[in-house]
């Protein structure tokens, strides 16, 4: 007995509605990840954005600030 088989056993379900469900589940999460592409195109449109550099000092600066510590 497959896993698919087993779920629909146990949660009593078809294997076409936990189907549905798994694809559903799926676009919503490739729509959250088309959202926050745009909402980041959006930004670099509007200029807020900020250099790699100046980035990764800000990182390096909470690292230090949290571990008491220069790196």
């Amino acid at each position: 007995m497959g896993a698919r088989h087993e779920i629909a056993t146990d949660t009593r379900r078809s294997k076409s509605f936990l189907a549905g469900e798994a694809v559903a589940a799926y676009v919503d999460r490739e729509l959250e990840i088309i959202e926050g592409i745009k909402r980041g195109l959006a930004d670099v449109e509007a200029g807020r954005i900020v250099s790699h550099d100046k980035a990764m000092a800000e990182i390096y600066a909470a690292i230090d600030a949290g571990t008491g510590r220069k790196v």
